[in-house]
């Protein structure tokens, strides 16, 4: 049976866009999803163009789609069904952005090519391919044109790297049909996504719906299946903050290991910026021996093909 394809994209949510279409609980579509510049950004892209990107041309999504039957209370749950990859996507550091805005003020950007298998950074860093979208939500309940880039209750730019082929994903409805939307199609991310983009990339996605009656839940909440990591498991380099302040942590911890990787590895504090964002995962170690907390990040070292890579 073909798959009905929803092409049409908004860049805001919006209680009031008129939804292309209203599905029944167990209906399933298939997205044609741009990537997050908007299809501005090319292989052939410099990274000035980074400076120049229109606000309301970003993170366009798919949709809405309007549940049938659902109404504030309820829940839409979303399967993710597939992801068709493409072959190249982008890597940006945009002024003003991320995690360590202040320190990276000008911008940056790096086109990959990657596969089925593995995102293909540089010659000897290679990231396996786990394809997801970042953004996946309903249209809040408080009126008027809501951006997209913040996540929210109802779910929305979550960049969530767990929300792979196989993981379902419920959404609380705060708005009659739920108004579902996606987009924001990444090849790969780290946890935090601390630079502000993942690699970036245009994709297909297929997503079955489903409606729960009056199961209301407070928060988006996720089932991840049972997945076989592509590359092996060869440890990690971890770094970590401790600060009386999560954030200040978490930046810490960023710091330390960009600090690492430029002075054993060589590597421009940029790139390293931007593989921390797309490669490596930020945790909470500790929140409980006040007053401090601990932030660690781990580099997984089996991306690094050079061995002299590993030992940092």
């Amino acid at each position: 049976m073909k798959i009905k394809t929803i092409h049409d994209v908004h860049h805001f949510f919006d209680r009031d866009i008129p939804p292309l279409e209203v599905i029944s609980s167990g209906d399933t579509r298939r997205f044609d999803i741009i990537d997050a510049s908007g299809g501005l950004i090319k292989p052939d892209s410099e990274a000035e163009i980074l400076t120049r990107l229109p606000p309301d041309a970003l993170n366009p999504v798919c949709g809405p789609l309007f549940m049938d039957d659902a109404e504030p209370g309820d829940v839409i749950e979303v399967e993710l069904v597939d992801f068709e990859p493409g072959r190249w996507g982008w890597t940006g550091l945009i002024p003003g952005f991320g995690l360590l805005a202040e320190d990276f003020p000008m911008p940056w950007l790096k086109i990959s090519e990657y596969d089925s298998d593995s995102v293909y950074f540089l010659d000897d860093i290679v990231i396996p391919f786990r394809p997801f979208a970042g953004t996946i939500g309903l249209a809040p309940s408080e009126p008027g044109q809501h951006s997209i880039i913040p996540p929210r209750l109802c779910g929305g730019n979550l960049d969530i790297r767990d929300l792979v082929k196989g993981a379902k994903l419920y959404l609380p409805v705060q708005v009659p049909g739920g108004l579902f939307s996606i987009g924001d199609t990444h090849a790969c991310q780290g946890d935090g996504e601390v630079c502000g983009t993942a690699v970036e990339t245009s994709m297909a996605a297929t997503a079955t719906l489903r409606l729960h009656k009056g199961d209301s839940i407070p928060a988006p909440m996720f089932d991840m299946p049972a997945r076989a990591e592509s590359q092996k498991n060869e440890g990690y380099i971890v770094t970590t903050g401790v600060n009386s302040d999560l954030m200040q942590g978490a930046k810490d911890a960023v710091r330390f290991m960009i600090d690492r990787l430029n002075k054993k590895a060589g590597m421009d504090e940029a790139f390293a910026y931007a593989l921390c964002s797309i490669a490596g995962h930020l945790k909470i170690s500790e929140i409980v021996d006040q007053p401090n907390w601990v932030v660690s990040f781990y580099i997984p070292k089996a991306i690094f093909t050079s061995r002299s890579l590993k030992a940092i």
